[in-house]
């Protein structure tokens, strides 16, 4: 039997939050909450969480700082913003310290659960791939560790980055349809999405940056394209 998905759950409204808690229950998570980022990251510490929900307003240390500091530790863990915030500069900040996903208040429980589920699938999906390593270049991909590795450096890439990067390293020279990617890695393509797709895309282009042959190109009204040096030996440098 698998063991239960464990999410720490950050909200300083305490009945929201007991609802929450009890309602991620029921569906059969283990759920632990906390009314502060502070008493957030203690727990985040002490615990082996596979997804953080973290409300954006909250006393003592807000959800974006918590997050920050969360990633300092582990880059790879999902998470999720809850905010009453609808502001297009708030998202895209959530967006650009690496948020999975973004729900404003008020929200339905059900809609948390789908989307806490759709990114579960993807990272579960993400592991059972059978391509794990990417030739790009001078670069050298691992979508398990999410890694990008050359001669002098080895970087490390967020979820996110490793996600979009592995969609784009799939159909290298070609175009990647921009609606295809954000349904694939971000589930919806509202306005939102998108634009926190740019961000990526700028910060996988600086990723890339000392190969001058590697190119991540917009096709207007499509996508985006990453142009590489066509390996033709290219099965040789794919490992299952």
């Amino acid at each position: 039997m698998e063991d239960k998905v464990k999410i720490l759950l950050c909200e300083d409204d305490e009945n929201l939050g007991m609802l929450l808690r009890e309602f991620l229950q029921a569906k059969g998570f283990n759920a632990d909450l906390c009314s502060d980022g502070e008493k957030g990251y203690k727990e985040f510490l002490k615990g082996k969480y596979d997804l953080c929900v973290l409300d954006v307003m909250m006393p003592k240390k807000d959800g974006f700082t918590l997050a920050q500091e969360i990633r300092n530790v582990n880059s790879e863990i999902p998470i999720i913003f809850l905010t009453a915030k609808n502001l297009k500069e708030d998202i895209l900040e959530g967006f650009k310290i690496g948020a999975d996903d973004y729900i404003t208040k008020p929200f339905s429980m059900e809609e948390l659960v789908f989307r806490i589920g759709a990114i579960l699938r993807r990272v579960k999906g993400k592991k059972d791939k059978e391509i794990t390593l990417y030739k790009i270049g001078r670069y050298t991909f691992d979508t398990q560790k999410q890694v990008l590795i050359s001669k002098d450096k080895t970087q490390k890439l967020t979820t996110k980055e490793s996600e979009l990067l592995a969609l784009l390293c799939s159909h290298v020279n070609e175009i990647l349809e921009r609606n295809f990617a954000l349904k694939t890695i971000w589930i919806d393509d509202n306005y939102f999405n998108a634009r926190s797709m740019d961000v990526y895309i700028t910060k996988l282009r600086k990723l890339l940056k000392d190969d001058p042959n590697i190119e991540i190109i917009n096709i207007h009204g499509k996508g985006y394209k990453l142009i590489a040096p066509d390996n033709k030996d290219s099965s040789d440098d794919l490992l299952d």
